[in-house]
């Protein structure tokens, strides 16, 4: 992705993420303080910016998609609050400031990030892109609903935690587990984008399903390897969080040399469902490598 692209994309959902979010001087004054310092904490925007390529790639003008990639990227600073919390993570480090509950106070986050959430929804909803294409609104809030439940996000999360510990998890439970808690967000920005295409055909969104499944898994084996390699400052968080929470990862199961690897295989394989797309989805091309050769 040009950087002149990538800027464009972030500067965009910074725009639409400001449009969107309740200011902090109406009340609930607090809560809507905690709800912008989730959702407009410094973070590199990879989802919003997902949906965006994924939009450029099919020809969609991106007024049409802004408002998913705003949900998107609210139920992302939703999870991520919720994900810290004492009572999950136990996490006082996000994108190196301190989380939503340190910041504020527990009752307060968890607020916080149940308001996000259905703010997601009410934008999708309502969001004037999708105006003249109810079918395609109906989509998306579908897709969204879909990545967000137990079937997707918070299933894994729920996976992901009785995990904790336990030294029965194969590499088969592992996938199964960042499919839903990683993937399906991930997922869910390219085929959100995708439901707002027209005449959008059935091999191009088979391939598209495939390339978001693909790199929505290196992802988190990525992150996996980066809570082995990286530095505290480096991520934003605390390094060795996964080691210290006892956690099954891609290095743990298989080793970190394979791991590496493994990302690698999935990179190329998400790529290479992009072929029937050709040079419009460069963008996507682009991310997917960040995605995978990140340091953050």
């Amino acid at each position: 992705m040009e950087p002149n692209q990538a800027t464009h994309y972030s500067q965009r959902i910074e725009h639409v993420l400001e449009a969107c979010l309740p200011t902090d001087d109406r009340a609930p004054a607090r809560l809507h303080e905690a709800m912008r310092y989730a959702a407009l904490s410094p973070g590199k925007r990879v989802r919003p910016r997902l949906v965006y390529a994924t939009a450029t790639a099919l020809g969609v003008p991106l007024s049409r998609v802004d408002g998913a990639a705003a949900a998107i990227e609210l139920i992302h600073a939703y999870s991520l609050v919720h994900d810290d919390l004492p009572a999950m993570d136990d996490d006082d480090l996000r994108r190196g400031r301190p989380t939503t509950h340190v910041a504020f106070d527990d009752a307060t986050a968890i607020l916080a990030g149940d308001a996000l959430q259905s703010l997601a929804f009410e934008i999708v909803a309502t969001h004037a892109g999708l105006d003249d294409r109810p079918a395609a609104r109906v989509a998306v809030i579908q897709r969204l609903a879909r990545c967000v439940g137990s079937r997707g996000m918070v299933g894994g999360q729920a996976l992901d935690m009785a995990s904790e510990a336990r030294d029965d998890v194969t590499l088969e439970d592992l996938e199964t587990i960042h499919t839903l808690k990683t993937g399906a967000l991930l997922v869910a920005c390219v085929m959100m984008a995708a439901a707002a295409a027209d005449d959008l055909s059935p091999d191009v969104a088979e391939c598209l399903e495939i390339f978001a499944q693909r790199i929505g898994l290196a992802f988190q084996v990525r992150d996996d390897v980066l809570d082995v390699e990286a530095t505290t400052e480096a991520l934003g968080k605390q390094q060795g969080a996964d080691a210290a929470h006892d956690k099954a990862t891609y290095p743990a199961l298989m080793g970190l040399d394979e791991a590496k690897a493994l990302a690698e295989r999935l990179y190329t394989e998400a790529t290479a469902a992009l072929d029937i797309l050709g040079e419009p989805a460069d963008d996507l091309r682009a991310l997917a490598a960040e995605i995978v050769k990140r340091d953050h």
